[in-house]
This record gives C-alpha cells, structure tokens and sequence, in this order.
C-alpha cells in the first residue's frame, strides 16, 4: 500500500495515487484543508464564500465512489479553489462587489463543469477585485486577501485572482482556478510563489464566467508547482480530455536541451532590486545544465503597452458590460475601477474597431517573429509586491498596476500563451517568477519547459522555502 503522504509537500500525482490505493481518503484531505482555514483563514483572508459543510459534502461523495470502484478522473477528492468570478452552483456568486450577483452567474461553465464531473472538491469561492478590473488585488469592499510571503507588512496578493494563490498557501486548495485577462492568473500565481499559465483565449471556454474583456479573457489554473500545473491543466483541458498519465508521461521526457529559450531584454525594464538578478541567476543555471538560451527580440512590445495605456481593450468592452448589463452594480464600483471606467465617456465603437484591427495586426507580426525560439522569457513582474497602504489611492493604486502588468499584458493583447514559474527571493524577500511565452495553440510547449526548468531549478518549496504565513 502507498504511503500517506505529507500533503503540505507531496505533489498531486502523489496525493492522487495515495487516493486511488486507500492510503488517503478525500474526507482526510477535506478535514486537513478545512482545519488550515480554521488556523489561517481569518489572516490571509482567500476566500469570499467558505463553506466547510459542502467542501465535506464533496470530499463524501468522492470516497463514495472510489469504495465503489469508480474512478471518474484525475481531479477525484482533490481540494480546488474557484474564483468568485466563476459560477458554482449552490454558490453565490459576488465578482468582487458589495451586492450577490443575480443568480444567473451561478451557473456553471464546462471548466467547472469539468472538476465537478471528475468529484473534485470545490473548496469554497476565492476572492478576485471588482469585476476582475484591477492587477494589485485592491477590494475596498471586501477587503484584500495577504500575501503569505510577508508575515509584517500586508502586501499586494495580487490581481485579480487574488484569493487564488493565497488559497494554495494557506492549504485550503490544492489547484485553484483564476482568470487572466492582462495577467491575473499569472500575477498572483507569481507574487505567491507558485506556477500558473495562461492559456491562448479560446482554449478553455469562458461561458458561466463574468466577462471583462471577452476578446482577452480565459480561466487558467494555479498550482504550488510547475509539475502540478501540467496536472491540472490536463485534468481539465478539453484538448487534452483528462488524460493526465499520458501528458505527464511525455513531458516526463523532456530536458532543458530540448529547447530553444530566448531571453527578452524588453521585460527586464522597471525591474526592483533583485527581480532581473533572480531570473539571470536562473537563466545562468538552466544554461549550465544544457538549456539552449540566446538573444530574442520581439517588435511591437512598446506599441501594445502605449496601446493598454491608453486603455487598451478593456475600456470598451467593460464599460459595454457594466453600462448595460450591470447597469444597477455601476454605481458601487470601488474608486479604482471607477477611475479607469471614466475614461470610457468619450471612447467610440470607431476607435475600438481600429484597436481591435490594430492588435490583429500586431499578433501576427510578433507570431511571424517567434522565429526559431520555443519560448521567450524573462521576469513575469518587474516589480516586488507593493505594501497596500502605499497604493490606496487611484492614483498609487494606477500608478503600481501599470508597472505589475507591463510584461504581462503584452502576451495578452499579442494573443500568446505563458506559463510562470518561480525562480528565488528579491531583495524584499518577496518571490520572483520566470514568464515563459509561447505562441498561440502551444501550451504543452510551455507547460513542458516549466517542468523541464523546475527539474534543473527544484520546486518551489525546494528553492524558496515555505511561506512565512502559510503551509
């Protein structure tokens, strides 16, 4: 019989098989998730909606079946966070306001759909900024999540996924499910010390979701490795269609010489003490251990960012959505959405329309330029993780989300795919992560040199230790 293992350490592929041999069961899981709630939820405050009883619930039916001899798939008895921007049935769903949404948005779509099929355990609703509107994790309303990476200071969690990675430290969660727009799975994924990926829009379906920018938007997984990641975006891509034995079984045989890695100087700009070192020093290691790394350079980096700037987007798509759909939730915004909305007044559909031809136009450029490179990299956030009493006016709140986007975004607008890992400590002793970006369709490309980096760098709990407030 398999061992139980140490669930604060042991990977998912481990803690699946300890389920499927009886070693552990997924009410042993629940009541060890829920028992680190009691002893950390109200400090680092993941979640908006926590409920214990149906995380039990869910736990129950999921040894039901594994008594029975049913395997229904890979995520079976694991513990997962959802963002409260998706539907979960039986779930309110708030998308960061002071009022429930109408229950319209509590009706699943096929990415949860795909965990429930599977009997895997929601978790509870993990909180996100109003409207996803907003990279720092800001919520006047309901307050923001801590990030478990400073036990003095209440730093940015980040956005807009902010209970996401907070929910995988606290131990809560064992996969949680964000959104990215302009980085919102890959930022907190990030600032937290854990991998992340966002898939290329389309991919994974945004119906039961409430929309931001629909053109940009995507549900994308976080995990406490790059390992786990690869699990659980195989659990659910419908590409992939659960098969998570073979997917790990190919990528089990990749090596960082297998790929062609080109080093972005772009993303380097704006960089805080110790982000750039980290990822050189990363770089440095991956290379000695034969990774295939040079120069790349990619065009129109600069014209999307004036682009977002401006805007981007967002300004036209979401004030679409709150200033007919969600016309009733419009005078609630918190200060911070509100202020970038007010730009909206004097935006056309003409402008829109050019911005939308605009960004075509440029994807395909930077697509055409990937030349021979499988991944182009750099730092996935320039800057460390802002204390939030220093960005709690729109202005500094404006000013500190610009510069946590700017690398980003850019993969967003350019209709790329990326994959984050992390790779040591700045000079804050806040994580710093590795962006890894792929051209649109290859998320296997990232997902195996996340792993194939993580074999030569260790994982995250092996290269920067456990967080000084979670697990």
């Amino acid at each position: 019989m398999t061992s139980t293992p140490d669930l604060a350490a042991a990977s998912l592929v481990e803690i699946a098989s300890a389920l499927r041999s009886g070693s552990q069961t997924a009410i042993g899981i629940a009541e060890w998730a829920i028992d680190n709630h009691d002893r950390r939820g109200e400090a680092l405050h993941a979640y908006k909606t926590w409920s214990p009883d149906r995380l039990r619930g869910d736990a129950a039916a999921a040894d039901a079946a594994f008594a029975a001899g049913i395997n229904l798939g890979p995520l079976q008895g694991i513990p997962v966070s959802i963002k409260d921007l998706i539907g979960v049935s039986g779930y309110p769903t708030f998308a960061g306001c002071p009022r429930e949404l109408p229950e319209k948005w509590q009706a699943e779509g096929p990415i949860v759909r795909a965990i429930r099929h599977q009997l895997g355990v929601i978790s509870g609703k993990a909180h996100t900024v109003q409207f996803a509107f907003g990279g720092m994790g800001e919520n006047r309303h309901w307050g923001p999540p801590r990030n478990p990476w400073d036990a003095v200071d209440h730093r940015s969690p980040a956005g807009s996924s902010s209970g996401a990675g907070v929910s995988l430290h606290e131990g809560s969660a064992l996969l949680a499910i964000g959104t990215d727009t302009a980085g919102s799975v890959r930022m907190p994924a990030t600032v937290t010390g854990c991998a992340g990926i966002r898939p290329t829009p389309g991919r994974w379906s945004i119906d039961g979701i409430v929309p931001l920018v629909p053109s940009l938007d995507t549900p994308g997984p976080i995990a406490r490795s790059a390992g786990d990641l690869a699990f659980g975006f195989a659990a659910i891509d419908p590409l992939l269609g659960g098969d998570v034995s073979s997917f790990l079984g190919v990528l089990a045989g990749v090596d960082v010489s297998d790929f062609r890695i080109g080093v972005c100087d772009w993303y380097f700009q704006n960089c805080d003490p110790g982000v750039a070192e980290r990822v050189h020093e990363a770089l440095a290691e991956l290379e000695k251990a034969g990774a295939r790394v040079s120069s790349a350079t990619l065009p129109h980096l600069d014209d999307v960012t004036a682009l977002n700037d401006a805007g981007g987007l967002h300004i036209g798509e979401f004030s679409s959505f709150i200033n007919n759909e969600m016309i009733d939730y419009k005078d609630d915004l918190d200060p911070s959405v509100a202020t970038r909305l007010a730009a909206a007044e004097n935006y056309t559909a003409a402008e829109h329309l050019r911005r939308v031809r605009d960004v075509a136009n440029m994807a395909a450029t930077v697509d055409a330029a990937f030349g021979p490179f499988d991944a182009i990299v750099g730092p996935t956030i320039p800057i460390t993780p802002p204390k939030m009493a220093d960005i709690d006016t729109p202005e500094t709140h404006l000013v500190a989300n610009t510069l946590f986007v700017q690398n980003t975004v850019t993969v967003s607008l350019l209709n790329q795919c990326a994959a984050t890992i992390p790779v040591g400590l700045d000079d804050a002793g806040m994580p710093v992560g590795m962006q890894i970006v792929c051209r649109d369709g290859f998320e296997e490309t990232a997902l195996g040199v996340a792993l194939a980096f993580e074999h030569v760098l260790g994982t995250p709990r092996d290269r920067l230790g456990p967080s000084p407030m979670g697990i």
